[in-house]
């Protein structure tokens, strides 16, 4: 992610001492498309679609804003 509103030569998160696991923010594949949708200007919480009679959410209920990769 280049430009578009994040910062340049970052790196976030922290994993343990083996690097099996997330140790310090960890975040998910459903924050990182959050965040996608936040740059491209759309709220992820309100994106929804029509499908079977039923208006469903794109995000469902995951998800949240990293705001500090943010520029």
């Amino acid at each position: 992610m280049v430009g578009a509103g994040v910062k340049k030569g970052f790196s976030y998160g922290q994993s343990d001492e083996f690097g099996f696991k997330t140790a310090i923010n960890p975040t998910s594949v459903y924050d990182f498309n959050a965040t996608i949708l936040h740059l491209l200007g759309l709220d992820h919480e309100k994106l929804t679609y029509y499908h079977n009679g039923l208006e469903r959410r794109l995000m469902f209920v995951h998800g949240e804003v990293i705001k500090d990769a943010l520029a």
